[in-house]
């Protein structure tokens, strides 16, 4: 059972219902259906991000993430930081007010910036904690390279790996490039070693990420979220 109806979402926000339909087809495929989780999506906006911005792939991204929140959170909401050298903006997009969301967002914040991931899941870990949620927390995390300090990023993900909360990164931008090299790196961090569970999974969406089809992306963000359930279940992390 969805956390919010189908006819909630045609009444609230009929232009996601395509999207919600197909997020539960995959929730279902991957064993999800009726999990709760808080969904919190990450976005980056250094300076390179900004053809994204102005072509509205970071638009559908969130309105995607919308589709697919609807069915794990009942609140309609799902909160949003954006991240450059700092935090540039802890804030959310709901049901009934996802429509050019993220340009609004976008309009009041100032210079783009370089890549800080640590400060971003920081602030995620924040939100989540000051949240009193008992659910798991997904977070999707997308970024256009690699971050300007790697040792904290991993750092961050190691000790994040104590808490009920898995990271989803997504790329956008060119499959081949070596920017993605330590996202890679991330997603293969050894267990038990430098974490108790693999608390993070990495799949790129290419240079158009709207190209992606809807089923291909949903599939790809919850892919590795039931086996991160399973395993953090079985060490407590997830009650």
């Amino acid at each position: 059972m969805a956390a919010i109806s189908l006819r909630k979402v045609e009444e609230t926000a009929p232009a996601l219902v395509s999207l919600y339909k197909s997020a539960g087809v995959s929730l279902q495929k991957h064993g999800l259906s009726g999990e709760r989780a808080a969904v919190y999506l990450v976005l980056d906006y250094s300076g390179s991000m900004k053809e994204y911005y102005k072509d509205g792939s970071v638009q559908a991204l969130a309105d995607r993430v919308l589709g697919l929140s609807a069915h794990f959170d009942d609140d309609g909401r799902v909160p949003v930081v954006f991240f450059s050298t700092d935090i540039d903006a802890v804030t959310e997009i709901a049901l009934d007010n996802h429509r050019g969301r993220v340009d609004e967002i976008v309009a009041g914040l100032g210079h783009m910036g370089k890549t800080s991931y640590h400060l971003a899941m920081d602030a995620v870990i924040d939100h989540y904690i000051d949240s009193g949620s008992t659910a798991p927390a997904l977070v999707v995390f997308q970024t256009d390279g690699g971050p300007i300090n790697k040792m904290a990023a991993e750092r961050y993900l190691c000790k994040a790996a104590k808490l009920p909360m898995f990271w989803q990164f997504i790329g956008f931008g060119n499959k081949r490039s070596s920017q993605f090299n330590f996202l890679h790196k991330l997603d293969e961090l050894a267990v038990p070693a430098q974490r108790p569970v693999d608390n993070a999974g990495f799949f790129h969406a290419g240079l158009d990420p709207r190209q992606v089809p809807d089923a291909d992306l949903y599939d790809r963000l919850v892919a590795e979220f039931p086996h991160w359930l399973a395993a953090a279940r079985a060490q407590r992390i997830v009650k």
